[in-house]
């Protein structure tokens, strides 16, 4: 399965957020959505960073809650690593691990098309596999009376 499967699944929102927002209102807004990550998108909507969980939850401990005033681009991941639709899910689980994030937004004719995370990958990988081994116990079940 592909990225374009996932996106097929889940559909091709994206929550972005303004590189001038405050972390509390980053918080808010992944709270609200129920996601792990923001894409920050700049005036002309091109995509200039992301910012996960992971990054608010570290800034908040090193500068306590008065990092909650702090604008998203101030610790924004800014090299974003981008997947497109024709992906394959074992090279982004591979990619994921490797890099050390949870979210690739999915670039199309450099636009921002949709977004997956490890959840989804995992989440379609495991249902991959268990067609797999449903298909194969029909087949055996099926021509197991030839083999004796």
């Amino acid at each position: 399965m592909s990225v374009h499967g996932i996106l097929n699944r889940k559909g091709a929102t994206v929550c972005t957020i303004e590189p001038t927002a405050s972390l509390a209102y980053a918080a808010k807004s992944l709270t609200n959505h129920g996601i792990g990550a923001l894409v920050v998108t700049g005036a002309e909507g091109q995509t200039v960073g992301i910012i996960s969980e992971r990054d608010i939850v570290g800034t908040l401990s090193e500068k306590g809650s008065a990092a909650l005033e702090t604008p998203v681009a101030e610790i924004m991941t800014r090299k974003v690593a981008f997947c497109n639709r024709q992906d394959k899910l074992v090279d982004l689980m591979q990619r994921m691990t490797d890099g050390k994030f949870r979210h690739l937004p999915v670039i199309e004719a450099g636009q921002l098309v949709g977004i997956v995370s490890i959840g989804d990958v995992v989440k379609s990988r495991l249902e991959e596999l268990r067609q797999e081994s449903d298909t194969l116990r029909e087949y055996i079940h099926r021509h197991a009376h030839h083999m004796y």
